[in-house]
């Protein structure tokens, strides 16, 4: 915790729909993404995650999957969870958001008994990830008409 900001799980009343509104900031209005990617049906099972400011200011969110519903991007592996969606806003980066939100992801992770946490990284953040310890594995792919790559750091 910091003292402008704090990161927890979305579970208070209008948590959820702060996540959605930086999702929407970040990845629709500002990148691009059609709506229609953004949200999907693993929204209502995710473990959300929101940094908010001390006034209550959503400023960043991330979200992970976890047991079937990270199968499909985990290689199978029910013991490792899904990083996804996090979105830091535009007016809050470079105030160590991001890093504070895989955190706690990591943290959910644990809790929930996984054995590590995979993501799908844009290439440009690539850095990012690795500076938190994520290792990049298999080649590069589109996603919403943005390269990607796998990363996996075991916890």
């Amino acid at each position: 915790m910091s003292d402008t900001y704090s990161v927890r799980e979305a579970v208070a009343e209008g948590d959820r729909e702060a996540c959605f509104a930086v999702r929407r900031e970040v990845f629709v209005e500002e990148q691009g993404v059609p709506q229609e990617l953004e949200y999907d049906p693993y929204d209502a099972t995710a473990v959300h995650v929101l940094a908010v400011r001390a006034d209550g200011e959503p400023l960043g969110t991330g979200r992970l999957l976890h047991g079937a519903d990270a199968l499909g991007r985990t290689g199978g592996d029910a013991s490792v969870g899904s990083l996804g969606r996090l979105a830091v806003a535009k007016a809050a980066r470079g105030l160590g958001i991001g890093a504070a939100l895989v955190r706690g992801i990591e943290g959910a992770a644990r809790e929930r008994g996984l054995s590590a946490v995979d993501l799908h990284a844009q290439t440009h953040a690539l850095g990012f990830y690795e500076r938190l310890g994520y290792v990049a594995y298999g080649p590069e792919f589109p996603d919403a008409g943005m390269p990607h790559r796998a990363m996996r750091r075991t916890l």
